[in-house]
């Protein structure tokens, strides 16, 4: 079955039917993490409001993406929303940095209705100093961000999950619907309206070796650095309902070392210009996520917070673990066409 088949087969798989309305009055998930605003340490309030989330997903989806699983299948309702907000800013203590996420794009009228997100934005304004969302290019324009620079009083970040510059790895690899000229675009878009924009860079999609995973960031990396103001490594972690859960099963994909992440940083750390470099791996040390040997993991992932929360790289070069050669050995012989 060709990569685009599959990727058929999964999207008439994973959404779910209409919720209820009582499920749709909670949100998915809320949380804290460390974060970083300039050179100042700060807390991050995340939440992922539960909304119809990515039209995408309907159509085809991305290779690597599950988070349709956690939707409405169905858009909600103003009210729904405001209760949703409710509850989290019960727990919201005034973090200076907040992140607001509906596994989709908060700015598709679809998943968030115009006075919904301008309350969702407005509510923090005052409290917080930095607002994230995440949004496809397509929705990143005038009429929907002026609105919320205008209800929120600190700086407004705007996230694209561009993944790769590379048009084969977005379209075959990955499975987007809109080319990397589009991502580069609406973050010069974002940023001519006042705002930051942030890109999610994605390492090791299906049918990329360990090597063309690292040079794939690499060179995306430097080629998005100049529309954008930071940068996201993000390596994948298998989720439910996906092409790459699907080759996972059948022992045709491994999640990507965590050495490869060390090694996209420090060479992606050349090529950024003056972009934030950063990347919080999801699922790290887990058989599910990027990891190592086991032994080294939880150092591993330490190290690469500290990097990307300082900006400081050079002490990646300092990480080693008597699995470093396998991984190196991998890298050859995947060079090689073998399996290792």
């Amino acid at each position: 079955m060709s990569p685009e088949s599959v990727a058929h087969a999964v999207a008439r798989d994973r959404r779910p039917p209409p919720a209820p309305e009582a499920a749709a009055r909670a949100y998915v998930n809320q949380w804290v993490e460390d974060e970083a605003i300039g050179a100042e340490r700060v807390r991050a309030f995340v939440l992922i409001l539960k909304t119809r989330g990515c039209y995408w997903a309907d159509l085809k989806g991305c290779s690597m993406c599950g988070y349709s699983k956690d939707t409405l299948g169905r858009s909600a309702t103003p009210a729904e929303l405001s209760e949703q907000l409710r509850r989290a800013l019960a727990r919201y203590r005034d973090e200076p940095y907040v992140k607001v996420y509906t596994s989709g794009s908060f700015l598709d009228d679809r998943e968030v209705d115009p006075e919904s997100r301008r309350a969702i934005v407005g509510a923090f304004s005052g409290r917080a100093r930095r607002f994230l969302l995440e949004t496809l290019p397509e929705f990143a324009q005038a009429e929907t961000l002026r609105p919320l620079r205008a209800a929120f009083a600190g700086e407004l970040e705007v996230a694209l999950g561009l993944e790769s510059t590379d048009p084969w790895v977005l379209a075959r690899a990955v499975g987007k619907g809109a080319a990397p000229d589009e991502y580069l675009a609406a973050g010069d878009r974002v940023r001519s309206l006042g705002g930051r924009a942030k890109a999610y860079l994605l390492l090791k999609p299906p049918y990329l070796t360990e090597e063309e995973s690292v040079r794939d960031v690499v060179r995306s990396v430097a080629a998005a650095a100049p529309h954008f103001d930071a940068l996201s490594v993000n390596p994948v972690h298998i989720q439910n309902g996906t092409v790459v859960e699907r080759l996972y099963h059948r022992g045709r994909y491994r999640p990507p070392w965590l050495w490869s992440v060390v090694e996209a940083l420090r060479r992606g750390a050349e090529a950024r210009g003056t972009s934030r470099l950063v990347s919080f791996p999801t699922a790290g040390g887990l058989p599910r996520g990027p990891h190592n040997c086991g032994e080294c993991d939880r150092a591993v992932l330490a190290a690469l917070e500290e990097a990307s929360l300082a900006q400081e790289f050079g002490p990646l070069a300092a990480l080693d673990c008597a699995c470093r050669p396998e991984w190196e050995t991998v890298r050859s012989l995947e060079a090689l066409g073998v399996e290792a």
